[in-house]
């Protein structure tokens, strides 16, 4: 068996003891290569090499920013029968994707985890989204949270490290930097329905959206890498309405959670091709990553569009 491991050092809780764990543990029954990123967009490139070269696993050691490059890298030819497996240690700050798969947020566990799996051949497929041409495993985004992730990009950049503290404080100073007097986002359904009116979008592709603490956030509880992309929206942003739905979202036994209804959202489940369009340029994010400003993008959700060691 051929793996490469697509190591990020810069990964919030990478640390070269966890790098060397799992390079010993996967050295004893596989031809392994080990492989640091350097730059945005190094694990995209690691991971098409090692598609197109034959590897059969790649592992993905770092947050869900490296999770992210690599399937893309996985799947730039698309999906078919030769893409290699993904394995996933988790070594970011939330590691949204590990967890929704239910592997271990700590990376020694996950690791044995790992090599459980690959000696028993144990995986599950999993549909993803696409945003225009870039796949995405569990959320993305258009507006308001985009506009928190690119905030919180650029405080990390300054040396800040990020942290659950630092995501809640930047989300309430950018609420009150937004323009929320008129809604930009219009949703438009494959079956010509639109939805109109609508100050941001969440689109999601499994549950919880993310994590605060051990907490899951979860805006579209019924979502699920079996079923299609689901889609959270905001009609109105009065701080009462964002407060009491995130209160529910997070507060909620998983049996009764909040269901996407009422306080000025609506939700729309399991769904194969959408487009959301906005009548100015917004932050746009996928899983975690922020990317340049968009009025318009189209999303599609592809089943079983990639085999994960679980």
């Amino acid at each position: 068996m051929r793996v490469l491991v697509v190591s990020n050092p810069r990964a919030t809780a990478t640390t070269v003891r966890q790098r060397d764990v799992l390079v010993h543990a996967l050295a004893a029954d596989a031809k392994l290569e080990v492989e640091e990123t350097a730059n945005r967009g190094h694990a995209a490139a690691l991971a098409c090499r090692a598609m197109r070269d034959g590897v059969d696993v790649v592992v993905a050691l770092g947050g869900d920013g490296t999770v992210n490059e690599v399937v893309n890298g996985l799947l730039t030819d698309g999906v078919h029968p030769h893409v290699p497996r993904l394995g996933i240690v988790p070594g970011g700050s939330t590691n949204v994707v590990a967890r929704a798969l239910g592997l271990p947020n700590d990376p020694v566990e996950a690791t044995s985890v790992l090599i459980d799996a690959l000696n028993a051949d144990r995986y599950r497929q999993i549909g993803l989204g696409q945003a225009d041409d870039r796949w995405f495993v569990f959320a993305a985004g258009l507006g308001y949270d985009a506009a928190v992730v690119a905030a919180v990009e650029a405080h990390r950049r300054r040396g800040r490290t990020s942290t659950h503290s630092l995501y809640v404080r930047t989300a309430v100073r950018t609420y009150f930097q937004q323009d929320r007097r008129k809604p930009a986002i219009t949703v438009e359904f494959a079956d010509g329905r639109t939805l109109s009116g609508i100050y941001l979008a969440l689109v999601t592709n499994t549950d919880p959206w993310t994590f605060l603490g051990e907490r899951p956030v979860s805006p579209t509880p019924q979502a699920s890498f079996d079923t299609g992309l689901d889609v959270y929206a905001r009609t109105r942003m009065g701080a009462a309405g964002i407060l009491l739905s995130a209160t529910r979202m997070i507060a909620a036994p998983r049996r009764t959670r909040h269901r996407g209804k009422g306080f000025g959202s609506r939700l729309e489940h399991d769904l194969t091709e959408f487009t959301l369009r906005a009548d100015r340029p917004l932050p746009f994010q996928v899983d975690g990553d922020a990317l340049d400003e968009r009025s318009s993008v189209r999303f599609r959700g592809v089943p079983r569009a990639l085999g994960v060691y679980v």
